[in-house]
C-alpha cells in the first residue's frame, strides 16, 4: 500500500545547538564593559611602552650609523692624504 506524507506538520524539534558556542547575552551588562574599558587602556600602555622602545632603539642606530660613517670619512681621508703625497713617476709610460 502507499505511505502517506504529512507535509502540515511541523518537522521535529531542530537539532541542539553546539555547546561550545557561547550563547549571545541579552541586555546590558556594566562588568563586561568595564572588563573591555581595562583591556582597551593596557592595550595602549603596551602600545606606548613598545613606541618608546621602538624609539630608543632607533636612536641608538642613529648614533651607530654616524659613528660607522664618520670611521669611513676618517679612513677615506688618510687614504686620501696618503695618495697626494706620493711623488710622480720618474718616467712616464710610452702610449702605444
Amino acid at each position: 500500500m502507499a505511505e502517506v506524507e504529512n507535509h502540515s506538520s511541523p518537522p521535529s524539534d531542530p537539532a541542539p545547538s553546539d555547546p561550545s558556542t557561547p550563547h549571545p547575552q541579552t541586555g546590558f551588562n556594566p562588568s563586561r564593559m568595564i572588563g573591555i574599558i581595562r583591556r582597551k587602556a593596557m592595550i595602549k600602555d603596551l602600545a606606548a611602552i613598545y613606541h618608546a622602545e621602538c624609539l630608543a632603539y632607533c636612536q641608538e642606530l642613529l648614533e651607530l650609523q654616524k659613528k660607522a660613517e664618520e670611521s669611513l670619512i676618517e679612513m677615506k681621508a688618510a687614504e686620501d692624504s696618503r695618495r697626494e703625497t706620493m711623488r710622480p713617476p720618474k718616467r712616464m709610460k710610452k702610449a702605444r
